[in-house]
């Protein structure tokens, strides 16, 4: 009897049925720069038109091991945000605006509800980040997955002018850091977080947590926060004076805000109130206080460097885009830690 592909484990009727469901979700990020439709072999996109010295900013990555509290709950929809979440929140870091956004979804056997649930999560974000979701690739990948799993990969592009372009060189001494609160543990230090919460604490998904307000899966699932609003008001509020971003991702604010500032420069930090996540997390584990530092962004999900006369009105203008800030602290000269916590 002969043997079809989808003897093999590859329904390519399930994978054509995923497209006619996506089409209209990738069309409604369309933007004024995307050229042609959904279905080529490849997305286009021009450029903005007037600028000057356009560059191109690029980057890529995934949602760890966020996707586990997925799988283990059913949840599918918010994942896809975490994923443009996590490379715009990069780029922007340059002071791009991103373009366009692509994913890469694989699995074993191909659910349909289950990855059309994830694609919308993922035009959800393309919309929050003002970027066309203009294309992606679904692999099914028999043998290579566990049943019900799955993996995410996304790549986001955008455009900044070469003359406005953030780099470490613009950053002085006395600058003020601007928080931008984040919206929970985002993609990070989940393997973590499932250690302490499931094993140490023994706790399930659907446990609920005094001070929480919602079970712990929905706590680790809330998505993460997409700045690309909130750090376009910035650039279009503060100018040059504007001086640099740093997305808080692994690594926490000790390992990230350096990656923004010149050599010899450090950080010191005001305290600020963290999420109680957050402490559940370094009571429950027990964590220590360094360990915590190191791994979760703490309540802090993109730091804003900015000229220490405008740190009220960069506050002012990312909370008059959305989002939760205030003043974290100021850049200094570098001590033994390049980030001091006050």
């Amino acid at each position: 009897m002969p043997i079809s592909y989808r003897d093999a484990g590859v329904d390519i009727d399930a994978g054509e049925e995923l497209v006619s469901r996506i089409g209209p979700l990738a069309r409604a990020t369309r933007t004024a720069q995307v050229i042609g439709d959904v279905g080529g072999f490849a997305g286009m996109c021009k450029l903005p038109d007037g600028m000057r010295s356009p560059l191109l900013v690029s980057g890529t990555d995934g949602v760890g091991t966020k996707l586990k509290v997925a799988f283990a709950t059913g949840v599918h929809d918010t994942v896809g945000v975490d994923l443009v979440a996590m490379c715009v929140n990069d780029i922007i870091c340059c002071g791009a605006e991103p373009l366009f956004f692509l994913d890469y979804f694989a699995t074993a056997s191909l659910n349909v509800d289950v990855a059309e649930s994830v694609v919308r999560g993922i035009a959800d974000g393309c919309k929050q980040a003002g970027c066309a979701l203009l294309g992606g690739e679904t692999a099914e990948l028999p043998g290579m997955y566990a049943d019900g799993e799955y993996d995410l990969a996304g790549f986001a592009v955008g455009v900044v002018e070469r003359d406005a372009v953030l780099q470490p060189s613009r950053v002085q001494r006395g600058d003020a850091l601007v928080a931008l609160g984040s919206s929970g543990v985002h993609s990070n230090g989940l393997s973590l977080a499932r250690r302490v919460l499931l094993d140490a604490m023994g706790l399930g998904f659907d446990a609920v947590v005094d001070g929480l307000g919602c079970s712990v899966g929905e706590a680790l699932l809330v998505p993460t926060r997409i700045y690309a609003s909130a750090c376009k008001a910035l650039g279009d509020t503060l100018g040059e004076g504007l001086h640099g971003l740093s997305h808080i991702t692994g690594g926490g604010l000790v390992g990230n805000l350096p990656r923004c500032l010149p050599d010899g420069m450090g950080a010191r930090l005001l305290p600020w109130e963290r999420p109680r996540l957050f402490s559940v997390i370094a009571e429950g584990g027990p964590v220590t206080e360094a360990e915590m530092r190191r791994t979760f962004n703490l309540g802090v999900g993109m730091v804003a460097v900015v000229a220490k006369e405008r740190a009220e009105d960069a506050i002012a203008a990312a909370r008059g885009a959305g989002d939760h800030a205030w003043l974290l602290g100021e850049v200094t000269e570098a001590s033994d830690e390049r980030v001091v916590f006050a």
